[in-house]
């Protein structure tokens, strides 16, 4: 019995020597930065501020790949499939980690089973935006539009079954409004219609839209969160303009495969906790429309567990489901 204990004793600190050296020695060479979106929406730019700062305190490149299709879903299965080594991480989203679980039959990773949560980088509204053309200057106006031109007006969102898609989807249910859904393959695309009035309004992640906002081309109708947003307090939110109870919050964070040893996870999460705290990183992520969160693992773990079953419960209500 006592061979038995000082075995087992022997083997748990042979694990925590190898997650110390782990975390001393990481990273030694430059780590893969997997966005599963197109370049220019919302998670590539948050994907590159956080790379940025990685890079400089970590002393190695943060070097981001963008793996786009099937809502997320093809680069968050490349990075559930790689070594457990902290040399492959994800930046993902509430979609690949919360939404996708509820609108796809069948979806080629788990959201909770596959992945060790890092820490979330930066959590964003979502916005509602339309073409100035479009006489509404309030969602008020905006509703009682569609309300009285039922399936006329159009809206595009940045994917099928992405979180602004499902923004609009929960708008419609808790307004009882009936539009017609134009997606597109990331925000850029969206964004250039609905700048050339191919689409009267957009659902999207306020960072990559919020520039566009600024300089007149398309006007914002309200966010999506409980509250107004620091970074454009002048926007209203979407329960203030009428329809109380309404909110989605969108989360961009940094995920590695299941498995991954908790100090390099911790080395991670901690040169981020540092970068955030910084006064110039903190107002360039407000600039863009986004907060700095840089949580800890099991805190990141629990909101995803949390998003996987409160998508189930919308799409349960709502129907929308994907092939």
């Amino acid at each position: 019995m006592k061979t038995t204990i000082r075995w087992f004793a022997a083997a748990v600190l042979s694990v925590a020597a190898v997650g110390a050296v782990q975390a001393q020695s990481y990273p030694n060479k430059p780590v893969r930065l997997i966005v599963p979106y197109p370049a220019g929406g919302t998670t590539d730019i948050i994907a590159r501020v956080a790379a940025q700062q990685l890079s400089e305190r970590l002393k190695q490149p943060f070097v981001v790949e963008n793996k786009a299709g099937a809502n997320g879903a093809i680069g968050s299965v490349e990075v559930a499939r790689a070594p457990a080594d902290g040399y492959t991480l994800l930046m993902g989203t509430a979609s690949t980690h919360g939404i996708n679980s509820a609108v796809y039959k069948s979806l080629p990773y788990d959201a909770v089973k596959d992945f060790a949560p890092v820490t979330i980088v930066a959590s964003t509204p979502n916005i509602i935006a339309v073409h100035p053309s479009v006489p509404a200057k309030n969602l008020q106006e905006l509703l009682a539009l569609a309300k009285a031109q039922p399936g006329k007006l159009n809206y595009g969102s940045t994917s099928l079954g992405g979180s602004p898609h499902m923004s609009a989807e929960l708008l419609k249910m808790m307004a009882g409004v009936d539009m017609v859904h134009v997606p597109y393959k990331g925000a850029a695309p969206m964004l250039t219609d609905l700048m050339g009035g191919q689409v009267q309004i957009g659902f999207d992640n306020l960072p990559s839209t919020i520039n566009f906002v600024r300089s007149g081309k398309v006007r914002a109708i309200a966010v999506t969160t409980p509250q107004r947003w620091p970074g454009a307090p002048e926007i209203p939110t979407v329960a203030e303009s009428g329809l109380p109870g309404y909110e989605v919050s969108g989360w961009f964070g940094l995920l590695a495969p299941a498995g991954t040893p908790p100090a390099v996870l911790a080395t991670i999460q901690q040169a981020l906790s540092e970068a955030v705290k910084q006064p110039e990183v903190n107002k360039q992520m407000l600039e863009l429309g986004a907060q700095p969160v840089a949580n800890t693992p099991d805190a990141f773990a629990k909101l995803v567990q949390a998003d996987v079953a409160k998508w189930r419960d919308v799409v349960k209500t709502t129907g929308v489901k994907l092939d």
